[in-house]
C-alpha cells in the first residue's frame, strides 16, 4: 500500500517515508492510498487470535510492498506484548477496553507500535530519528516506555512549566535513556509554536530527521485500526446482527481508523459518536462536517504538534460521499444524559466510565434508537483507564475507582531541576546536540 496526502493526490510515497518525514511538503497529512482485502483472514480469525496476530495481518495489508511477511509478524510481536479487553455488559452492549497497556493510556497501542516500525526501519536503513512532541498529559511516560531498549530512536518532548510528569532518572537521555524533557517557561501553546516553527523550518526537519509520535504520523493513526478486528474476531460467533461502534470523537483519529478498517473489509455497520461543532447532523439527520466548507487551500498547514483528524476524514467522505450517511452516525447528548450514563454503567455492569467513555455509551443508548435493531450489538471503546478520570467520576457516583500504581506513576508530577528554556533557538540547540 502506498500513501498519499489529503491536500494533493499525486503525492505517492510508502510507509518509511510517510513516519519518517510525517508531514507532506503542501501542509497536508498523510493517507494510505488505495486498500487490501482483509475478508478472508478476518472471518477465519476467532476469539483465540491474538491481538499481535491481528495486527501483524494488518501490518502486511499496509507495507508489504516494502516489507516481508517475516518483519510485519516481527514489528506487531514486538510492539504488543499487551492486548485490548472486550467485555460483554449484556447481549445488545459490550465494552473494549483500550487501556490494558502499561500506562493505562489508549495511546499505549499507537506509540509502542510506531516506536517499533520506526526502529525496524532505521535499523535497516542505518539510521536514526528524533521524536519532537509537546504534552501535559502522561504522553511522556507513554513514550518512555514505547522507545525502552531502543538504540536508533530518541524524543525530546516539551512540557508547559510545572507540568513534567510520568518520567523517571533512567528515561533521560543524560542518564542513558532515551527521552530529553523540556520544561518550557509558558503555557502548552507556547511549547506547540516551537514544534510548528521548527518543523517549518524543514532543512533543519530533514537533516536531524525530525518526526512526531502523535496521529499527525500516519504511523500512529494505522495501529488505531486493528482494534476494529480484534474486537469482531471476539463477537463473530456471539453476535448474529449487525456490529456497531461507539466512541468519542476527540481528535477524530478513532472514527478515521475504523473507515479505513472498513475499506479493509471489516465487518462494521457504523459509528456512533457523539455530536461535536465539528461533526453533527443536518435537519434531515445525515452527518455533515462544518470544517469542510473552509477550501483546503485556504486552510492552514497541518499542525504537526495537535493534529485534528478531521482533514482524514473529510478525505475519506470526498472519496465516498455515501458513507457520511450510511456509516457515521452523530448524536447530540447533553451533560445530563452523560451524567446518567456514568451511573447507568455502573448500576447495571459495575462498571467505572470517564466522561469520554460515558458520552459514546449515551450517544449509543439515544441514537440506537434508529440504528440498532434486536440482535445486534454495540461495542464501547472505553480508551484510557476510569481512574484518570476519578473526579468526574466521583462527581456522578460519590465515589471513584483506585488508580492502580503504573496509572499514577504515568502521571506523577516531576521537578526536572534542569534550566527552564523560552525560544526555538534553545530547542534547535537540544536537538543538535543529541549523540546516538
Amino acid at each position: 500500500m502506498r500513501f498519499t496526502s489529503t491536500r494533493n493526490n499525486e503525492t505517492d510515497v510508502g510507509f518509511e517515508q510517510a513516519i519518517r518525514f510525517c508531514m507532506p511538503d503542501d501542509g497536508g497529512l498523510y493517507i494510505p492510498s488505495g486498500s487490501a482485502d482483509l475478508r478472508k483472514w478476518i472471518l477465519y480469525s476467532n476469539e483465540q487470535t491474538s491481538y499481535a496476530s491481528v495486527a501483524g495481518a494488518m501490518t502486511l495489508a499496509y507495507i508489504n510492498e516494502e516489507f516481508s511477511p517475516v518483519i510485519c509478524e516481527t514489528i506487531a510481536t514486538h510492539a504488543f506484548p499487551y492486548e485490548p479487553v472486550l467485555r460483554k455488559l449484556d447481549d445488545s452492549f459490550y465494552m473494549l477496553e483500550l487501556f490494558h497497556g502499561p500506562t493505562g493510556w489508549q495511546r499505549d497501542f499507537g506509540t509502542h507500535y510506531l516506536a517499533e516500525s520506526l526502529e525496524t526501519i532505521l535499523r535497516l536503513k542505518d539510521s536514526t530519528a528524533i521524536f519532537l512532541d509537546a504534552t501535559h498529559t502522561a504522553f511522556g511516560a507513554v513514550l518512555a516506555h514505547a522507545l525502552k531498549g531502543k538504540k536508533r530512536i530518541k524524543s525530546v518532548i516539551l512540557f508547559p512549566k510545572g507540568q513534567v510528569r510520568g518520567l523517571t532518572e533512567q528515561d533521560y537521555i543524560w542518564n542513558g535513556g532515551n527521552v530529553y524533557p523540556i520544561e518550557v517557561d509558558g503555557d502548552e501553546s507556547a511549547c506547540r509554536s516551537i514544534i510548528r516553527q521548527i518543523f517549518a523550518d524543514r532543512s533543519f526537519a530533514s537533516a536531524l530527521n525530525l518526526t512526531v509520535a502523535n496521529t499527525a504520523n500516519i504511523g500512529r493513526l494505522l495501529p488505531q485500526t486493528f482494534f476494529y478486528p480484534f474486537a469482531f474476531s471476539r463477537l463473530k460467533n456471539m453476535v448474529h446482527g449487525s456490529i456497531y461502534y461507539a466512541l468519542a470523537p476527540e481528535s477524530f483519529g478513532s472514527v478515521v481508523a475504523g473507515l479505513y478498517s472498513w475499506r479493509l473489509a471489516m465487518p462494521v455497520s457504523g459509528f456512533i459518536v457523539p455530536a461535536t461543532d465539528s461533526l453533527g447532523s443536518d435537519a434531515l439527520g445525515n452527518c455533515t462536517m462544518l470544517d469542510a466548507v473552509v477550501p483546503l487551500e485556504q486552510r492552514e498547514p497541518a499542525d504537526p504538534s495537535a493534529p485534528s483528524n478531521l482533514e482524514r476524514l473529510e478525505e475519506v467522505f470526498r472519496v465516498s460521499p455515501a458513507m457520511l450517511r450510511n456509516l457515521v452516525f452523530p448524536v447530540q447528548v447533553d451533560d445530563a444524559e452523560v451524567e446518567q450514563a456514568v451511573k447507568e454503567l455502573y448500576m447495571n455492569y459495575h462498571v467505572y466510565a470517564g466522561r469520554n467513555t460515558a458520552m459514546a455509551y449515551a450517544a449509543a443508548k439515544k441514537g440506537g434508537r434508529q440504528n440498532v435493531q434486536p440482535g445486534d450489538a454495540v461495542v464501547v471503546l472505553a480508551k484510557n483507564h476510569p481512574s484518570l478520570d476519578a473526579e468526574y467520576i466521583r462527581h456522578c457516583l460519590g465515589e471513584a475507582p483506585a488508580m492502580p500504581d503504573t496509572v499514577a506513576a504515568a502521571v506523577a508530577p516531576v521537578q526536572l531541576r534542569r534550566p527552564r528554556l523560552s525560544s526555538v533557538e534553545d530547542v534547535k540547540c537540544v536537538l543538535s546536540s543529541l549523540q546516538f
